[in-house]
């Protein structure tokens, strides 16, 4: 096992190494990502002929980083869970409940695996609904690689948290529309819809970090949909929107108080 694991070091020190196509956002690679476990997957995931190069941090979370790949000519976004500080009570919360996923909630490896597949499931249903969301790739144990949303040049769009749209109530018309589709044709809901979730990408809205996002009958999905609605008007009235709360409610698609007015 110590061989295998120092060939897949090697090797994924190997990607990381090669020569860059730096972008002006490129960061350098932490290492501190690179556990075990995710060192064997990315040398799995570059053996599967999805990765040629590791190029930089595009960002870091709380619980991932997204790493910038690089396939032939092709730009990828590669997001890493970190299994040392991932919150894994926030994890079941968003797991318990679902009946795509069926396993033990106190298996740590079994959590994040799910998580991870969670969140390639929702971006498939969501691009499939024709919602404006990176196009899932694959998906492997703790890692996703999904369509790098940016320029040519390798530098990735920006969150509306730090690109205020020139529009703000145009856009903010345009991400209710993606919006609607997210819970009427993809029968999700988002549960973290906000600025830093949202990418400005050539004033148009893609909506990213969908792992918590659960299905329109799970017990929690009006409460997650209450939450995603405030978000939205105190996020974009601080932009400047003069759209009311009211009118937010009605572009999705919410009717007569209720919170889940989805088609059936």
């Amino acid at each position: 096992m110590k061989d295998k694991i120092a060939k897949a070091d090697d090797e994924v020190q190997k990607i990381i190494s090669r020569k860059r196509k730096k972008g002006d956002e490129d960061r350098k690679v932490g290492s501190d990502i690179f556990d075990k476990r995710t060192l064997e997957t990315l040398y799995k995931l570059a053996n599967q002929n999805y990765l040629d190069i590791l190029n930089g941090e595009i960002s870091t979370g709380k619980e991932a980083n997204v790493l910038k790949g690089i396939k032939g000519d092709e730009f990828y976004a590669v997001k890493i869970y970190r299994i040392a500080t991932s919150d894994f009570k926030k994890m079941n919360f968003y797991v318990d409940g679902d009946p795509r996923f069926k396993i033990r909630l106190n298996n740590k490896h079994q959590l994040i695996t799910a998580w991870v597949n969670k969140e390639y499931k929702n971006l498939e249903r969501l691009y499939k609904a024709k919602v404006n969301v990176p196009k899932p790739i694959t998906s492997l144990n703790n890692v996703l690689i999904l369509e790098f949303i940016g320029d040519e040049e390798g530098n990735p769009a920006k969150t509306v948290k730090y690109q205020k749209p020139k529009d703000v109530d145009k856009f903010l018309d345009d991400l209710l529309k993606e919006t609607y589709k997210f819970i009427n044709d993809a029968k999700l809901v988002h549960g973290d819809l906000s600025v830093y979730n949202v990418m400005n990408f050539n004033e148009k809205p893609v909506i990213i970090d969908v792992s918590q996002s659960v299905t329109s009958d799970n017990p929690i999905a009006n409460e997650l949909l209450k939450r995603d609605i405030g978000n939205l008007y105190n996020d974009f009235r601080k932009l400047g929107s003069q759209m009311s709360k009211e009118e937010i409610e009605t572009a999705i698609g919410v009717e007569d108080g209720k919170l889940l007015s989805l088609k059936k």
